[in-house]
């Protein structure tokens, strides 16, 4: 753990001392000013009334990794730094320069200290940042839209959410309720997945159900988030008028609200709702922070997958508010025997060729297990891809994962499955779903159906594998100022799939649910 201790302390150096031993926990605070002793006891900070430049004082601090000097005197900041040197060879030194230094005076202590903070220079960084660029007018604007809502405005989430989608959720209902609109994080279908339960659960998150037949005239506003278009993916009228959207996916069709944050050069939507709450200024909780630091961790693969520098960043931000203990056991929930007999049936059913592993799991009870046993087969020596499927309710649901190859699995599995149900994802996470349809009661038995249902994946999925990654280019420009984030799919031939099933009759521009919260619209 990192130790750290503040030495001498103005008024700029209470209002720092209170933040760090709010965000990140300080070893000690060193001031010979009594009342600043006092004012900073009374918020839990553990104060010293003694003399900063004192090297028995320094001494029985023990061993310190970071030193912040932060009086307002310039010419006692650098007595301090000096001192502080001497005693903490090893310690990164950060001295603030004080009210009025001169620039002979910042550079004398900027020779001392490891990291120099010049009051002027952090003043202007922090209101440019506020207040001017792109990003900052774009903060402004959903902080206009937010006000106008009259009424209750409905943030809603995918189909089946994931976490990041739940985490932006709970975000901009913060961000709602801090410029005074009421604001309900809402979804439809279910959370099943354990990991994504137990986040609600340990969270205490307030989320509401909706149902497709609910009256929606209660709400004054709708907000989309990790997903950018009614009627797909959601169970929302498709003519609905949408206030505010706010996604990281590439769209497959035309995108309409008052207000849209659609931005694909980024990880997660959990990283957009961060970079507002930074500009909006508002102050980040425990649950918010963990909430959305869990979503980018998940939708960035644990920022292995698609990840930029403003994830990492977001990460950064939201970091000291976590709640450490509470994640940890978000990240590792108890496992179901429901979970642990699909990951039974798959492991046992799988067919190999080459390194792309395909296996049926059965009739299922939660689709969520899926994924999990995607992604526990993916670590099996020599095999890249892996897709599982299995039967629920009259749907076929399939999980891919891919790791090390050129395969884009998100196209895979269009090729693959499109002409009979719907498919989409990422180029390593992805997946499917294919109505049961009528056409299979011509057979005797539910055995009979299912192994027909079980060649057709199987031999579909084996045979775009082996056509996609000679004849599909997947280019991202991302260098390119004016196509940031745009992606373009480029066909070198190859024959389309054939039809082996008939078709569900589904219409192809419509983005079905998917396992993960993954959508047809995910790149």
């Amino acid at each position: 753990m990192v130790s750290r201790v503040v030495l001498g302390c103005g008024a700029v150096g209470q209002r720092l001392a209170e933040k760090l031993s709010d965000w990140y926990g300080i070893q000690r605070v060193v001031c010979e000013r009594q009342s600043r002793v006092e004012a900073l006891r009374e918020e839990g900070v553990d104060a010293l009334n003694a003399d900063p430049t004192d090297p028995d004082v320094l001494v029985d601090l023990g061993d310190v990794d970071v030193v912040v000097v932060a009086s307002d005197e310039p010419a006692q900041n650098r007595a301090i730094a000096r001192a502080a040197r001497t005693r903490f060879t090893d310690a990164l030194l950060v001295a603030y320069a004080g009210v009025g230094a001169t620039p002979a005076e910042d550079a004398d202590l900027a020779a001392i200290a490891d990291r120099l903070i010049d009051p002027e220079t952090a003043f202007a960084a922090v209101v440019v940042d506020r207040v001017a660029g792109e990003r900052a007018e774009d903060s402004l604007e959903l902080r206009r839209v937010l006000e106008d809502i009259d009424g209750t405005l409905a943030v809603v989430m995918h189909d089946n959410p994931d976490p990041d989608a739940i985490a932006s959720a709970v975000a901009l209902t913060r961000l709602a309720k801090a410029v005074g609109t009421p604001a309900e994080a809402c979804y439809f279908g279910e959370i099943s997945h354990q990991q994504n339960r137990a986040m609600v659960n340990l969270l205490d998150l307030d989320l509401r159900n909706l149902e497709r037949d609910d009256e929606l005239g209660e709400f004054g506003g709708f907000a989309l988030v990790d997903h950018s278009r009614p009627g797909v993916n959601d169970q929302l009228p498709e003519e609905l008028h949408v206030d505010i959207v706010v996604d990281h996916h590439p769209p497959r069709g035309p995108i309409q609200g008052t207000y849209q944050d659609l931005r694909y050069d980024v990880g997660s939507t959990s990283t957009l709702l961060t970079d507002h709450f930074h500009r909006f200024g508002v102050s980040l909780d425990s649950t918010v922070a963990t909430a959305l630091l869990y979503g980018i961790q998940i939708d960035t693969q644990e920022f292995s997958r698609e990840v930029s520098t403003l994830d990492f960043e977001a990460a950064a931000t939201l970091l000291p508010h976590v709640d450490d203990v509470v994640l940890e056991r978000i990240e590792a929930p108890s496992i179901s025997g429901d979970t642990l007999d699909t990951m039974a049936r798959a492991i046992e059913n799988r067919q190999v060729r080459g390194s792309v592993l395909v296996t049926g799991a059965g009739r299922i009870n939660d689709r969520d297990a899926l994924p999990q046993a995607a992604d526990k087969l993916l670590t099996m020596d020599g095999i890249t891809t892996t897709l599982v499927y299995g039967f629920m309710e009259g749907m076929v649901y399939i999980s891919a994962r891919a790791q090390g190859t050129d395969i884009d699995l998100g196209e895979t599995l269009r090729s693959a499955f499109d002409q009979i149900g719907s498919a989409g994802g990422h180029a390593d996470m992805a997946g499917a779903q294919i109505p049961i349809t009528d056409a299979f009661g011509e057979f005797e038995s539910d055995e009979e159906r299912d192994e027909a249902i079980q060649e057709v994946i199987e031999e579909r999925f084996f045979e775009a594998t082996e056509q996609l990654p000679a004849s599909v280019r997947r280019t991202r420009y991302d260098d390119d100022p004016d196509r940031s984030g745009e992606l373009e799919f480029t066909f070198d031939g190859g024959s389309e799939l054939p039809l082996l099933l008939p078709s569900s009759g589904s219409d192809s521009d419509e983005d079905p649910t998917l396992d993960d919260g993954l959508t047809v619209a995910d790149e």
